[in-house]
């Protein structure tokens, strides 16, 4: 049973990968607990929610469900849960449990934030892209028509169970998009995990038990480091955004409806490595390997019509603007990245134009 700490100043707590995890759900809640909240939306309980009720074994739990689709993660949703959780007598000793993909643990561990000024929240990401990203290191929020995740909190959970086996029911364009995220994490920080899904697509591609469960444990364990050294996003945890800085841009240019996070995160990601590349952080050929790399794993949905000079203007209200310095994640090397500023927005305009050609 891998388990691999955060620890933040906030909170101290663990990220489980282990399949079979939710038939131990009842274990990770507290035992003063009030109220137990489950949010999530009607498919992912459909196909998911036997597994977790056996694993509450008994504890008694309301379910509230949101609506789903990224174009629904705004604030308004979260009022009506938290109306409902009022008329049906939540109180501060209250427990949401996130269960769901990363739009639902976002969303979920938001809510929890919020209600009555903070309670806790147990975060189950059903989804490759929640299990390696959303469900682990405390970021949650909502998405403002001008950006991504513009509305939100640092609210670090109690615990995050991860199950691989969850994953047997999810789509094959959501798994695909996951497993860019899982690319982002190699090359950012850890070599090995990207060679081991260059040289073994076809065990990742079919969900092989022992390749799934090795690319989930390694980059969690690579997140868990990462928001324990950096929980609120000051330093260290900025290179998380590789590929995100783009990929935000153009989820809110095309409405949030058009492409999955995961699938806008690996256009991110071409263009910042054709910033990289152009601006002299990254070699030709390393550059050529990255982008062969994520294209072993497309396609995406074509980006016509998508104007790059309007992503250029999108970059000013990223939330990781400073100043109005748009600063990027660079890679130098596999494993390697740099966080620069200042690049002159000529390099930035051509970088997207070669991502959406």
């Amino acid at each position: 049973m891998p388990s691999f700490p955060v620890e933040t100043p906030q909170r101290a707590y663990s990220a489980i990968v282990e399949r079979g995890i939710l038939l131990d759900a009842a274990r990770y809640v507290p035992p003063k607990s009030g109220r137990i909240f489950v949010v999530t939306t009607e498919d992912v309980w459909n196909h998911q929610s036997t597994a977790l009720v056996r694993g509450l074994a008994g504890l008694p739990h309301e379910v509230l469900f949101l609506p789903g689709g990224e174009d629904n993660k705004r604030l308004a949703p979260l009022e009506t849960l938290a109306e409902e959780m009022v008329r049906r007598q939540g109180d501060r000793t209250s427990l949401v449990i996130a269960f769901g993909g990363g739009i639902v643990n976002d969303m979920g561990g938001f809510l929890a934030a919020i209600f009555m000024r903070g309670i806790p929240v147990l975060q189950i990401p059903t989804t490759l892209l929640a299990q390696v990203d959303a469900g682990v290191g405390g970021k949650t929020g909502v998405n403002l028509a001008g950006g991504k995740n513009l509305i939100g909190s640092f609210h670090q959970p109690i615990a995050v169970l991860i199950d691989p086996g969850a994953l047997s029911t999810l789509p094959e364009r959501e798994y695909r998009a996951g497993l860019y995220e899982i690319i982002k994490t190699g090359i950012i920080r850890s070599a090995p995990l990207f060679r081991f899904l260059v040289e073994h697509r076809d065990a990742v591609l079919a969900r092989e038990d022992r390749a799934v469960d090795y690319i989930i444990a390694e980059s969690v364990s690579i997140k868990a480091e990462v928001v324990s050294a950096d929980e609120r996003e000051g330093d260290l945890r900025r290179i998380l955004n590789f590929g995100h800085t783009f990929g935000h841009a153009l989820e809110a240019e095309t409405g949030y409806r058009r492409l999955l996070h995961g699938e806008a995160v690996a256009f991110g990601m071409r263009a910042a490595i054709h910033l990289a590349e152009t601006t002299g952080y990254l070699s030709a050929e390393n550059a050529l390997e990255m982008l062969d790399a994520i294209s072993l794993y497309g396609p995406i949905p074509p980006l016509d019509g998508v104007s790059a000079g309007n992503l250029l203007a999108r970059l000013a209200s990223d939330k990781k603007t400073v100043q109005g310095t748009v600063h990027f994640i660079l890679p130098t090397s596999v494993g390697e990245v740099k966080i620069v500023g200042g690049v002159k927005s000529i390099a930035v305009l051509s970088a997207i134009q070669a991502a959406l050609a």
